[in-house]
């Protein structure tokens, strides 16, 4: 393997989050892929919760400080299971990370004798499924002749059962293609809600890895309104939140943020472990709230939100940051957000899409400072959301040019005397606070939009002041100083 193979662009800040209490959060195993033993390592029923390993695997590939810890915890979870492919992948890792560590040589008595389990238990599992279709025959021949004979229901369940368990032993081993085609297989068979839930759970469970998110959604309408009210109450939260990674996987960001704000937090994290944990449904929720709403949006739906109040227990900083924005107090809200940004960075469904969900939220706050005045100057902005020695100049004509900003570039007394005419933007705006114009200074000129905008500002800077003469370089330097040091933002009707 090629140094750096199958690793992704590593960050190099800690998470705030600990290794062990993090993991711990999430289902490590669920029952019933086998009803016979398969390797002396693990119990007869056992079988990994995937997601454990996933996590694990791309802490390990993206976090410098976790990367030898987290691939070594994900060799030993891939080691409880049976997914051999999986591990192969964690120790080809681990010995570029760490060449030297024990963990980095392939077990070669574990290969073999779980590949070995593998397709024994596949073989058996299919011999199982093909006596309980040739039972179904003969049932159904039987019935034909005495319709008081009850065989074909009872077989027809042994075949779900048989698809079920085939299913979840393609699963373990990650053949998730087969696995998909085995779970579709039992809804022919099933009689009660629970069982079509329990489908329903499975194929969710399998598009939700192959991250085929069009089939969540799929399949998730399917599962909604099929069961009682005491049963649409414990799994309303499980089909609340993996609708919400299924809409973040588009990129439907404030239909996601409802999703997850409408999760029940009164019903036990155990229901959906195998997806999110409390923490994880509170950041999803809350990041892509101030991603996609405007203070009285995120006021009601988050911070008045009783069902979703427990969530937000689980991830405090989430609530501050929510706070911050609805109070105006943009920087702060943004600080907070950066310092957790490793976090997310670290997250399976947040880590491709933190950019454009953090440029979104940044974008929204700029605006937002924006509306209640009718000029700020550049130094001021700068204060206010650009790092140490660092200008946002060219964030906000970004902004201007792709259109989240409908605003100009303006210099005081030394452009053009016309008066800017400005629109809005593309977020829902809030009434302005206050209005706010500089004492004594004139109405700003016109220095043009975007990119023609600052060459105008440059030429601007460039022409010399009548009072130094035509060649004047001082006078050049001080026409440029000025202007930049004078630039402001002027928003519509201001």
């Amino acid at each position: 393997m090629k140094p750096g193979a199958n690793f992704e662009d590593q960050r190099a800040d800690p998470p705030k989050f600990d290794l062990d209490l993090y993991i711990q959060n999430y289902k490590g195993q669920h029952h019933g892929a086998s009803r016979t033993p398969t390797s002396p390592s693990q119990p007869s029923n056992w079988t990994p919760g995937r997601t454990r390993f996933d996590r694990l695997f791309l802490i390990g590939r993206s976090s410098v400080p976790l990367c030898v810890d987290a691939l070594k915890a994900s060799i030993a979870e891939a080691k409880r299971g049976r997914d051999t492919q999986r591990y192969r992948e964690a120790v080809e890792c681990l010995r570029v990370a760490a060449p030297s560590d024990q963990d980095a040589t392939f077990d070669q008595t574990w290969l073999e004798a779980q590949e070995k389990a593998n397709k024994a238990e596949t073989n058996r599992l299919l011999t199982e499924l093909k006596g309980y279709k040739n039972n179904l025959i003969k049932e159904s021949i039987r019935v034909s002749l005495d319709t008081s004979l009850r065989g074909p229901r009872l077989t027809g369940f042994g075949l779900q059962m048989g698809h079920e368990d085939l299913g979840k032993h393609l699963e373990s081993i990650g053949d998730l293609n087969a696995a998909a085609e085995a779970y579709s297989k039992m809804r022919p068979d099933v009689s009660t809600p629970k069982q079509f839930l329990d489908v329903g759970k499975h194929l969710v469970r399998v598009s939700i890895q192959r991250r085929e998110w069009g089939m969540v959604s799929a399949h998730l309408s399917k599962m909604g309104g099929a069961q009682h009210a005491e049963e649409e109450k414990a799994v309303q939260p499980y089909l609340k939140i993996a609708h919400g990674i299924a809409l973040l996987g588009q990129e439907k960001y404030k239909e996601a943020a409802q999703s997850f704000l409408s999760a029940d937090s009164a019903v036990s994290a155990s229901s959906y472990s195998e997806l999110a944990s409390q923490s994880d449904v509170a950041s999803y929720g809350g990041l892509l709230a101030l991603a996609s709403m405007g203070r009285d949006e995120l006021q009601h739906n988050v911070l008045d939100n009783a069902q979703f109040r427990t969530f937000l227990e689980q991830a405090p900083h989430i609530r501050r940051a929510v706070a911050q924005f609805v109070s105006g107090r943009y920087s702060a809200c943004i600080s907070i957000l950066e310092s957790y940004r490793p976090d997310y960075l670290l997250d399976i469904y947040l880590q491709k899409h933190i950019a454009t969900i953090y440029s979104q939220i940044r974008s929204k706050c700029i605006i937002q400072y924006l509306i209640p005045f009718s000029c700020v100057s550049m130094d001021t902005m700068n204060k206010a959301f650009g790092g140490p020695g660092q200008s946002i100049e060219d964030e906000l004509a970004d902004m201007i040019q792709s259109g989240a900003l409908e605003a100009r570039i303006n210099t005081i007394d030394k452009v053009s005397p016309r008066t800017i005419p400005l629109g809005g933007h593309r977020f829902g705006t809030d009434p302005p606070l206050a209005r706010y114009h500089k004492g004594g200074q004139p109405e700003s000129t016109d220095a043009g939009v975007g990119t023609p905008g600052r060459r105008e500002l440059r030429e601007a800077g460039s022409r010399p002041s009548q009072a130094d003469g035509p060649g004047s370089s001082r006078a050049r330097a001080q026409g440029r100083q000025e202007i930049r040091r004078r630039l402001c933002w002027r928003l519509a009707g201001r």
